[in-house]
């Protein structure tokens, strides 16, 4: 199925039902009182997230949705009928704004989780509520109020603990494939991935983690040049960053300081927070150096990025230095969820 991360719909809310200004009529009964009934509430409109789907692509295909208005009141205490409310079911992950004034209106961020985005209207209230000791025959009632209406912008971005970032051809899906049984294509030409990819790392039988590879980066992609820049906003939600960078490119004019170099550079311009966040490097493809000439290289390449962070040193293809890689993850991720769980024991004494 294509990858759809993105869609624009409108919602509109139901109107309440009016309220009704009725009279008792019955024999033997010459003085009947009011007997109007209330209007119905009109139809809201709701998000779910639901973890059996995917992408955002049947919001691309119908953009409209119209709760029913509320039933108008009647006489005989008759009140009106409300609405049936609208669920919309959406992949977890997706962030819901206002395309008009720019407000995050929701986060579906855990499977069932349900939001209101468009309330419907109250009904009118009829004329039996307006009775008094002074006003026995009142003829006042009140209209139904209308349903919000809003136009909503849909971003799915996907939800990792962790995000690969690197140049096109850095090696991130084949790094996935060896780690995961996720299968990306992987081919010898740059922009092999056009979607994000999502792959299950179980390290042990019960301690794994999700690992998310999106398309490659080039330079200029905050401004929007190549793939990638799209799929920046999946990397939000990670913990962690691993910054693949390729060692040894075939192309004897690439310089992989001055890639890698770009790669942190597009992550500055394009989200500060992003740039912040945890990452790793991971210097890839060191089957094709020469063995007694691995370990100068490596030492040369960091020494001239002026990386002071961790790193590795991998062989996505032949798996050489990935289940390490895997496992100093997953140790990361354990203690990241300790810290986090901490505060909650304290208050908790």
């Amino acid at each position: 199925m294509k990858f759809i991360d993105e869609a624009n719909i409108e919602v509109f809310a139901g109107r309440g039902g009016n309220g009704s200004a009725s009279f008792r009529r019955e024999k033997y009964i010459p003085r009947g009182g009011p007997d109007g009934g209330d209007g119905g509430r009109g139809g809201s409109i709701y998000a779910v997230a639901d973890e059996d789907i995917n992408t955002l692509v049947d919001y691309r295909f119908s953009r409209m949705y119209r709760a029913r208005n509320g039933e108008n009141g009647r006489g005989s205490d008759c009140y009106g009928k409300s609405a049936d409310d609208i669920r919309l079911r959406m992949p977890v992950g997706t962030v819901i704004t206002n395309a008009e004034t720019g407000e995050v209106m929701a986060d579906l961020a855990q499977d069932g989780q349900e939001v209101l985005l468009a309330k419907g209207g109250d009904g009118g209230l009829g004329n039996l509520h307006f009775k008094s000791s002074t006003n026995r025959a009142p003829r006042q009632f009140t209209l139904g109020k209308p349903g919000e209406e809003f136009k909503l912008r849909l971003e799915l971005k996907v939800l990792a603990d962790v995000g690969l970032l690197g140049m096109p051809n850095a090696g991130k899906s084949t790094f996935i494939r060896s780690v995961s049984a996720a299968r990306p294509k992987v081919a010898d030409y740059p922009f092999t991935t056009l979607a994000p990819n999502l792959g299950v790392v179980r390290v042990d039988t019960d301690r794994s983690f999700v690992i998310a590879d999106i398309p490659g980066l080039i330079e200029g992609a905050a401004e929007g040049a190549g793939l990638g820049h799209r799929f920046l906003r999946h990397l939000s939600r990670n913990r962690l960053l691993l910054h693949l960078v390729d060692i040894a490119p075939f192309d004897e004019e690439s310089d992989p300081v001055k890639d890698a170099r770009a790669i942190v550079e597009e992550l500055r311009k394009y989200d500060e927070s992003l740039y912040e966040k945890p990452r790793w490097l991971v210097i890839n493809k060191i089957d094709r150096l020469e063995e007694g000439d691995r370990e100068k290289r490596i030492r040369d390449f960091i020494g001239k990025f002026g990386w002071e962070g961790r790193f590795f040193a991998i062989s996505a293809l032949t798996g050489e230095g990935c289940r390490q890689l895997s496992y100093a993850i997953m140790d990361h991720l354990e203690s990241l969820k300790k810290a986090d769980d901490a505060p909650d024991a304290e208050e908790a004494e």
